[in-house]
């Protein structure tokens, strides 16, 4: 069974407010869910639409309660629930190591997005992101959902990006239309990584901050004119990677 508090508690942690207020977040989805818990994420609600066996569940000391799909539909945000969600502890983050690289993000929106960068962030290694405080929340379900349990692994701080790109003594890159080719880059042992807004790009007064501009080739005669800001974050720190 689910009382109506716990219905009342997991649809407002759909909303940022409600989520800061109790320090908590949503995931759905088994595969999700299961590496969540071997991440360490302490869990505090769990409801499954099917009877599962403890073994399926992953590490937990607490058992899912079987729900109705009809309930299930209710707290939800999927259109097509998985039949498996999740309430997760909000992870606190340990404080910035400044002697290492770090992705930094200029007003990303997207959630999607957000959450794929978080996810290529944990597969080469990049243990700190640093966000404008305009940036969508960490924990919105969509950044949850496309992070792939990255949320776990990977430390998000968000910060007056002009005031902490001001602060830096170590170069920070940025990909512009006329930078130089990632063929010529010479990637030092301690960077920053800025990417930029869907839309704007990196806007100009935290351009400025920028000391290596960087440019991704493509081929023009294709017709598109730009590539998708986790696109583009892939490539970069791909060849950043290859260069380490």
């Amino acid at each position: 069974m689910i009382s109506n508090s716990e219905i009342k508690l997991i649809t407002g942690l759909h909303r940022k407010k409600y989520r800061d207020l109790h320090n908590l977040f949503i995931a759905e989805g088994e595969k999700l869910i299961k590496d969540l818990l071997k991440s360490g994420a302490q869990l505090t609600h769990f409801y499954t639409t099917e009877p599962i066996q403890p073994t399926d569940s992953a590490p937990s000391a607490i058992a899912p309660v079987l729900i109705s799909e009809r309930q299930m539909q209710k707290i939800s945000g999927q259109k097509n629930p998985s039949g498996w969600l999740a309430v997760f502890k909000q992870p606190k983050n340990t404080a910035l190591d400044e002697a290492c690289w770090v992705v930094a993000l200029d007003d990303v929106q997207d959630p999607g997005n957000m959450g794929t960068i978080l996810r290529l962030c944990d597969w080469f290694g990049i243990s700190h992101v640093v966000c404008s405080l305009d940036t969508v929340d960490r924990f919105n379900p969509k950044v949850v959902q496309s992070s792939m349990g990255s949320i776990a692994r990977v430390q998000v701080h968000y910060v007056s990006l002009d005031q902490w790109l001001d602060a830096q003594t170590k170069p920070i890159f940025g990909a512009v239309l006329d930078g130089q080719s990632l063929t010529k880059v010479i990637w030092p042992k301690q960077g920053v990584l800025l990417m930029g807004n869907e839309g704007q790009g990196i806007r100009p007064q935290r351009a400025r901050y920028i000391t290596d501009h960087l440019s991704i080739s493509g081929a023009p005669s294709r017709g598109a004119e730009s590539l998708n800001v986790a696109m583009a974050t892939g490539i970069l720190l791909h060849q950043w990677h290859l260069n380490q």
